[in-house]
């Protein structure tokens, strides 16, 4: 069987992170073709060698995922490649460790996606594959066996061990006694670590929500009850915060001890200015407070997806020393070493959790985490996501909005004059009330996003309960 036509033969496509599609469509032969195209393709291009031929493997909480990962061993051993089974652990957890070992890295998860989906990221030595790599491993052609041989996988600590040490060494003086930390672990896959990392620093911890069955956490689009669930935690176990992360341990999220949720690109903007980064690079659905703090020497705007958030490090590091990235969901992305009084963080270009978190749990001794959201520029924002939107349908929708912006957005209550338009991803208007509304179709779902940034937490929120609801009727 030719791997390249599997490939393209299923539904599964690249989004903004990996390879995503119907658990079900994943196959033992589907996996194993992507594994070897991964391999095949790194080796062509240079970014894998024959010095280390094993690849770590982790995966998620999914009841998918385990068999999965047997599948793309199998697909590493038919051309010859040895494989290292992490077990369940974040995939920052799976990436770092891989990285410092000079080893490439597949995670099986679908991240936040619903429970009927999966998917696989991919990481070379240097880092998470490019958008010119998918390309690449879409079209590799080599022939996979009718018959593999499937093996049993044995979990190793390691990876685990390697990611939890990297955060004991940098936050070597951080002291969380007398701090009452609430840990949503619901069913993320470093749940357990967490609650283990949080301990060592001596903090209170109580683990909240956990489930044995997968919860696909939208760190973007935080649902209602999880918002009143947090607060009613906050004030009936006086917590000085929560803290959770998405499915497969990438995406951060923080609440204040009011049970608040902190937006992800608060939370970004926060830890960068706490880390003193220098120049930032971050999707273009991100909040404008970043520009507006002044914090930074530069910020790039980009596409969604951490592929393009990387992409620009490349341009930033050439003038500055510290750089780094974040998106919308919070995920953490380290460009840069950073060297803070003879402690050592080593970059980790990726999405993270587990640092932003950290970094703002450290300022606990000083002030609370409502006074440092406070302490920004005020700009809200509030998303959404409409499900079970036809991709057609999403299409005909943006692409109105790029013809005719006003005649769209009136169909939908906004009167507003759009004073400027931002095709970088999706559709971004500038309303003329300083209000922005941006729609963009996901890439990992039959889904249409909408963002809404206001000066207001109140006039973000009624504009997007007020579009949802057109939304709904208009594109299902």
């Amino acid at each position: 069987m030719n791997v390249s036509k599997l490939i393209q033969n299923t539904s599964i496509k690249f989004g903004t992170s990996g390879a995503r599609g119907l658990a079900a469509d994943f196959t033992q032969h589907i996996c194993a073709a992507f594994a070897m195209a991964f391999i095949e393709h790194g080796k062509r291009c240079g970014k894998l060698s024959n010095d280390n031929l094993c690849v770590a493997i982790g995966i998620d909480n999914r009841p998918s995922s385990f068999a999965m990962a047997q599948s793309v061993a199998a697909g590493l051993v038919a051309i010859g490649f040895d494989y290292e089974f992490e077990g369940v652990l974040p995939t920052p957890a799976l990436a770092y460790a891989a990285m410092q070992r000079g080893q490439a890295s597949i995670m099986v998860t679908g991240s936040h996606i619903p429970f009927d989906r999966n998917g696989l990221k991919f990481y070379y030595p240097k880092g998470e594959i490019t958008k010119l790599d998918e390309q690449g491993i879409l079209s590799q052609s080599s022939e996979l066996s009718d018959e593999l041989n499937v093996p049993e996988l044995i979990e190793c600590e390691s990876a685990k061990n390697t990611y939890i040490n990297r955060y004991l060494t940098y936050f070597s003086e951080l002291d969380l006694t007398g701090k009452k930390i609430g840990v949503y672990t619901h069913s993320s896959a470093g749940r357990d670590l967490y609650l283990r990392l949080l301990q060592q620093f001596g903090a209170t911890v109580v683990e909240l929500g956990r489930s044995e069955t997968f919860v696909p956490i939208d760190t973007e689009a935080v649902s209602k009850e999880d918002q009143q669930t947090a607060k009613v935690w906050a004030n009936e176990l006086n917590l000085d915060a929560i803290v959770s992360t998405d499915g497969d341990g990438d995406r951060p999220l923080v609440a204040d001890e009011f049970g608040n949720w902190l937006r992800g690109d608060v939370l970004g903007l926060i830890v960068s200015q706490l880390l003193k980064i220098e120049a930032l690079s971050v999707p273009i659905n991100c909040n404008s407070a970043i520009e507006l703090s002044g914090f930074f020497q530069q910020v790039a705007r980009t596409k969604i997806g951490s592929p393009f958030v990387i992409e620009a490090f490349a341009q930033l590091q050439k003038h500055y020393k510290v750089v780094a990235g974040f998106e919308a969901n919070g995920g953490f992305l380290l460009a840069s070493d950073i060297d803070e009084s003879g402690k050592l963080l080593s970059a980790l270009p990726t999405r993270d959790a587990l640092l932003p978190i950290l970094v703002v749990l450290a300022q606990l001794s000083k002030l609370p985490i409502s006074r440092l959201a406070n302490a920004l520029p005020k700009r809200f924002t509030v998303s959404t996501k409409i499900e079970s939107v036809p991709s057609k349908v999403g299409l005909a929708f943006l692409s109105a909005l790029q013809t005719d912006a006003e005649k769209t957005l009136s169909t939908l209550g906004i009167t507003q004059r759009v004073s400027q338009v931002d095709n970088t991803d999706g559709v971004r208007l500038y309303l003329s009330n300083n209000d922005t509304v941006h729609f963009r179709s996901s890439g990992n779902a039959p889904e249409m996003r909408c963002y809404i940034e206001s000066d207001s937490q109140q006039s973000a929120d009624k504009l997007l309960q007020a579009l949802k609801k057109q939304l709904v009727t208009l594109l299902t």
